[in-house]
């Protein structure tokens, strides 16, 4: 599903597309403005979304084998829920079926 999709899917429960659109677009805005000033965002069964360090290391090309310097960064990361994953499981056993 990507977001188009999933505007579709809230407009058909709110009712209108316009609302919908705005919502999802507040949300996403909200989450990632939120991380990237450095704070935690907890939705309660779903997971957080958090900034984590990435320390500066050494890494290798795989094609020439050559070492190469990875500079320090902050990335994204997202720890599903408990009721998100056993949403999950329960729907990759009906898939495996």
């Amino acid at each position: 599903m990507n977001k188009k999709e999933l505007v579709d899917a809230i407009a058909d429960r709110v009712g209108d597309k316009k609302t919908a659109t705005e919502a999802v677009n507040a949300v996403l805005d909200t989450i990632q403005t939120t991380v990237a000033s450095g704070d935690k965002v907890s939705i309660t069964g779903f997971g957080a979304f958090e900034m984590v360090h990435k320390p500066a290391r050494t890494a290798r090309n795989p094609s020439t084998g050559a070492q190469i310097d990875v500079a320090e960064s902050w990335g994204p990361k997202f720890k599903p829920g408990l009721e998100f994953k056993e949403a999950v499981n329960a729907g990759g056993k009906k898939a495996a079926a």
